[in-house]
Formats: structure tokens, C-alpha cells, sequence
């Protein structure tokens, strides 16, 4: 019984092996196996953190990716289902890989707009590239993502937005000569996007000479007392990058009551004028206010009248950008395979060449020739007027 017991156990275990082993394989074959027919309705998937903390982010995003794809398929000449994917930020980064999946195994799905978080990028990129899928966010900062010799996400990963290497610096450049900080406190949260945004902005700070304070927390506080006790009396910015713009409002009112004189300096996480809204704060984001953008008036317009009762934020345009970037792609692989796509790589083989002689957020458009970031990006800080509203400061 023993022996025979051990046999089993062992083809199981070569069963499970071989599984595991071709499980990435097979999302592959699907992508080179089944054509998908341009005239039929082709798949676009959101993923984006709809639930949670970071919810207000996703549900911003979902209301422009829904507007994209109503407003630009006609224009490509094709028939577009939007899916969607929740990737809550409390859950981690993993569940971006987790919902990835989901979309991997529907052959007609051919990119993805997303993850919009910098950990979920680097969470499901792997598994995106090996189906074959572009993926596109509107949102995920991390430097790392694109640049550096260990990249965390493939080449099958684009986005529409500058990275922390452009936030960061730009957020502690103003720092140092608008605000003449001598002593600034940088917070992290314990995953991607805060320690790579507070990592780009402190190396900034010191080598300018500004004494830095690092500290960490989890991503799951909610009371920061302990933390704000801990910032020293004669600290003149708190840099606060988190994805829950709440938590960056009830810092900073942590803050006040324990006398300390810090501002908060939140990243384009807790750009949020409905739940961060502390007088003299500061917020720094990838895209402009675009109501005062000319030629973005009739998108405004549009999508105004589709959600009469949403306010324009920053996280939604650069969605509708994505969505422009992936549909022009998918028809360009339309296009060349003569009204089929015999494989989802020809998407992403596309992505790059997109250029944009104006796009929704002022000028044109198109990807650096040495990474897959937007060319000539730039990040956009703003100041909490008495009133709650975001005012334009650099």
C-alpha cells in the first residue's frame, strides 16, 4: 500500500507539474489558434480598482472608458464590448494578475486599458505579454514599469501618462524653489506606487540639500496619529503618496490638531477635490484641468451629458486617450490582416506607432522612441483653495 501510495502521488505531482507548466503556454495558443474577425465584435477590458479606497479612481475611469469606446468605434469601424475588471487596492497588487487572467482566456479580448495601478501592472504584465495583449494605462506611475535594467513590466505595456521619474523630481524641484522647504517627511505605504514615487522624490531632496524624514506604514491605516506624532515640529512638507485620497484629508487634519505647522504634498493618488480637500495642501497629477482646453469643449461636452452628474477629474481623461490608443491599434491590425487578426500581438505590435495630432489632453500625442511612455509628459501640481477647489500652481 505504501509503494503504491507513493505512485500515485507521484503522477499526480507530474500531472500538476505539467499543468503549471503549460498554463501560460495555452493563453498563447489561444492568441495563434483562434482569428479574430474584425466585422464581429471585438473585446476591450478596464482594469482599475472600481471598489475600495481607490474606487473613486476606477469609477472615473469606467465613465470615460465607456465614453471612448461609444464615441470612437464608429470612428475605427468597429463593433467594441467593453469588459470590466475590480482590482481594489486593499486586495494588493496580485489581484491585477488575478483578473488579468480572466480576460487572457477570452480569445476576442485583443487589449487591455490597465491595470491603472502601478503594482498591478507589474502583478499581471507577464501573463498580458505571454497572451499576447496590449496593455494600457491611464494611471500606473512606477518608473521602474518602463525604465531602468530591471524592468517590472514587458513590452507589451504602454501608458499615456509621464512615470514617478518625472513626478517625483517635478513634486520636490517645486518643493525646494517654490516653498523653500528645509525639512520635508516622506511617507510610504508599503507597496509600488508610494515607495516608488516617495523614492524618486526624496533622492531629489537630498541631493538639493533638504533634510529628509522616511517613514512607512500599511497600505490598510486609517489612523495616523502615531505617524503625525513623529513628524518632527519644524518639518515644512509631509509628502503623502497615497492612492486613498481620505486618508491624505484625515492626515492632515491629524496634523492640525497636533499643532504641527507641515503641509500635506499628496501625489496624483489622493488628486480627489470631493475627499482631499484640506485648505493650503498640495496635489500633483499627470493631466491638466482640460475644461480649459479648447479642442477638448465637445469631449467635455459629451461626456457631461452621458454622466450629468459626475465631476471632471484628472484620472478620466487620460483614459479616453487610452482607449483612443488601443481602438486606432486594433484597427491598424485590422487593416494589415485584411479584416482578421490572426493574432493579438499584431495589437500590440501597433500600439507604438499611434501618433495623435491632438489628443484630449492638449497637443499631440505619441510614445517615446526609447521607452513606452508618452513623449514630452509632463506632471501639473496644484494648491487646496479655501473653497475645495484645485488651483493650478505649477
Amino acid at each position: 500500500m505504501k509503494g503504491r501510495g507513493w505512485l500515485v502521488l507521484a503522477i499526480a505531482a507530474l500531472a500538476a507539474a505539467s499543468l503549471a507548466a503549460t498554463a501560460g503556454a495555452g493563453s498563447s495558443t489561444v492568441t495563434r489558434s483562434q482569428a479574430v474577425n474584425c466585422k464581429g465584435t471585438v473585446k476591450l477590458a478596464i482594469v482599475t480598482p472600481l471598489t475600495g479606497g481607490g474606487g473613486f479612481i476606477g469609477q472615473e475611469q469606467l465613465t470615460w472608458a465607456k465614453f471612448g469606446v461609444k464615441n470612437l468605434a464608429k470612428k475605427y469601424g468597429l463593433k467594441v464590448q467593453l469588459l470590466q475588471g475590480d482590482t481594489p487596492v486593499e486586495k494588493g497588487p496580485g489581484e491585477g494578475l488575478v483578473v488579468a487572467q480572466k480576460f487572457i482566456a477570452d480569445a476576442r479580448v485583443l487589449a487591455v486599458i490597465g491595470p491603472a495601478t502601478s503594482g498591478g501592472v507589474a502583478s499581471a504584465s507577464s501573463a498580458l505579454h505571454a497572451a499576447g495583449i496590449a496593455h494600457i494605462s491611464p494611471s500606473a506611475t512606477r518608473t521602474s514599469l518602463t525604465q531602468g535594467s530591471k524592468k517590472e513590466a514587458t513590452s507589451s505595456f504602454f501608458r499615456v501618462v509621464p512615470g514617478d521619474y518625472i513626478q517625483g523630481p517635478t513634486d520636490a524641484n517645486y518643493m525646494v524653489d517654490k516653498l523653500k522647504v528645509k525639512k520635508v517627511v516622506l511617507i510610504d505605504f508599503q507597496e509600488p506606487y508610494s515607495v516608488g514615487l516617495a523614492d524618486a522624490a526624496e533622492g531629489v531632496l537630498k541631493k538639493k540639500g533638504v533634510t529628509t524624514v522616511r517613514q512607512s506604514t500599511s497600505v490598510n491605516t486609517t489612523d495616523f496619529s502615531s505617524l503625525v506624532t513623529r513628524v518632527p515640529s519644524d518639518a515644512d512638507i509631509v509628502f503623502f503618496p497615497s492612492q486613498q485620497p481620505a486618508d491624505a484629508q484625515t492626515f492632515g487634519q491629524q496634523l492640525l490638531e497636533q499643532g504641527k505647522k507641515a503641509k500635506v504634498f499628496g501625489g496624483d493618488g489622493t488628486n480627489s477635490p470631493a475627499q482631499f480637500k484640506l485648505t493650503g495642501s498640495y496635489v500633483s497629477n499627470f493631466a491638466p484641468d482640460i475644461s480649459g482646453i479648447a479642442s477638448s469643449k465637445a469631449l467635455v461636452d459629451g461626456w457631461k451629458k452621458d454622466n450629468p452628474s459626475a465631476q471632471l477629474g484628472s484620472f478620466g481623461p487620460p483614459t479616453y486617450l487610452a482607449v483612443e490608443v488601443a481602438l486606432n491599434a486594433i484597427k491598424k491590425a485590422c487593416d494589415a490582416g485584411k479584416g482578421t487578426i490572426k493574432n493579438r500581438k499584431d495589437v500590440v505590435k501597433n500600439v507604438k506607432k499611434i501618433s495623435l495630432k491632438t489628443s484630449i489632453l492638449g497637443g499631440p500625442f505619441r510614445f517615446s522612441t526609447k521607452s513606452n511612455d508618452p513623449l514630452n509628459a509632463k506632471f501639473y501640481i496644484f494648491q487646496i483653495q479655501s473653497n475645495g477647489t484645485y488651483k493650478l500652481v505649477g
